[in-house]
């Protein structure tokens, strides 16, 4: 039975300027001990998801489905949410710094959830398992006496407490630096592998998702860009903004040893652009995606690998061969309006965008080149 079903998840806000749409048609699965990886730029809607699902946009108009465990979350009271929230489904912040509250101490934080649900849980077991030494005399220390790395280990260990079936992890380890991060994610795979938790992880690093994720989901302006199994998505990746992601890796071999940058930036939520949200910052853009937003799409066999991008499916990964066939659907398709709209974006960056002629991506201007780093 899958734990997690979401069907045509829509968020919006209401706000003086107009409507924000942070969140546009999305549907998702999470089966029982997986982990699913949501990825995307600041502001493609990652947060907002998943916060709706347990009811933590207050004043957001909210439509769909989101069933857990056979119970439409959407529908819940504040009172049967509470029920939820902790116990069935728990939440690890981005900072936990800003995340646990100054003036109490880490035992009595961790074990505040544990009261709330009638838990008989050891706080000092809960801190125990997630490696924070001394943890008989660590209950009484504040958050300010805890390293970075060691306050995040507290926030899972609130997540933990209460074994539920999901974590939703958003961005855990943004704050932390390399082998911190490495750490954390170590004990969050055991641990999840330990208690048969699934795991949805949001975050804006691939690296993160090369080594936890199960399934990856990639958002843009609110959308599901591309939704594929791990492997897919790094060495067959079919929606431009994806093989973007990608390319900005440093030291990935898909950027060639360089670092290609996306140019411009994700879109107002409010006043979103015609056809494919992404045309403005694509470098393949072509006459039908300034006027017609695709819906995900089948790329593979399997059905697994789905795109909303106008690109045929075969123009998947990272090959000479893809590229090429990219640059003819160009060649063939992209009227002088297109045209221009690529040109105007990748001049940011002073070079070209891919063209009808199958050049690539080159430095135009000597006087640009710091910014192509």
């Amino acid at each position: 039975m899958t734990l997690l079903e979401v069907k045509d998840l829509n968020v919006s806000f209401p706000s003086a300027d107009g409507v924000v749409r942070a969140v546009r048609g999305v549907s998702f699965d999470v089966e029982p001990g997986q982990t699913l990886g949501v990825v995307g730029e600041s502001g493609s809607g990652k947060t907002v998801l998943t916060q709706t699902l347990l009811g933590l946009t207050p004043g957001a108009e909210v439509s769909g489905t989101a069933e857990f465990e056979g119970i439409d979350l959407l529908s819940l009271s504040d009172d049967e949410m509470r029920h939820v929230r902790g116990e069935r489904i728990s939440v690890i912040f981005q900072d936990p710094l800003t995340s646990l509250h100054p003036l109490y101490k880490i035992g009595w934080q961790v074990g505040e959830m544990i009261r709330a649900h009638d838990k008989s849980v050891s706080k000092k077991d809960v801190l125990k398992m997630v490696g924070i030494p001394k943890p008989e005399s660590r209950v009484n220390d504040y958050p300010h006496q805890f390293s970075g790395g060691m306050r995040q280990r507290a926030m899972i260990a609130m997540a933990l407490a209460l074994e539920p079936k999901l974590i939703i992890a958003d961005e855990p380890t943004t704050a932390l630096d390399a082998t911190v991060q490495a750490q954390i994610l170590d004990l969050l795979l055991r641990l999840q592998q330990d208690l048969g938790t699934a795991l949805i992880m949001i975050t804006h690093d691939l690296g993160v998702i090369a080594d936890i994720a199960d399934e990856v989901m990639v958002m843009y302006a609110g959308r599901a860009a591309e939704k594929a199994p791990k492997r897919d998505i790094f060495y067959a990746a079919h929606h431009p903004y994806t093989k973007g992601l990608l390319e900005s890796i440093p030291s990935s071999k898909a950027a060639g040893g360089r670092l290609k940058p996306i140019p411009g930036s994700p879109p107002s939520l409010i006043n979103l652009p015609s056809g494919c949200k992404f045309h403005p910052r694509c470098g393949y853009v072509f006459d039908k995606c300034l006027t017609d937003e695709p819906v995900l799409h089948p790329v593979a066999e399997s059905g697994l690998h789905t795109s909303a991008c106008w690109l045929p499916a075969n123009a998947a990964g990272m090959s000479a061969e893809a590229e090429k066939l990219r640059e003819q659907v160009v060649a063939a398709e992209r009227g002088q309006e297109a045209a221009e709209v690529a040109a105007s974006a990748f001049a940011q960056l002073g070079v070209s965008a891919p063209d009808a002629g199958g050049e690539s991506a080159t430095e135009t201007t000597s006087d640009n080149e710091g910014s192509v780093a």
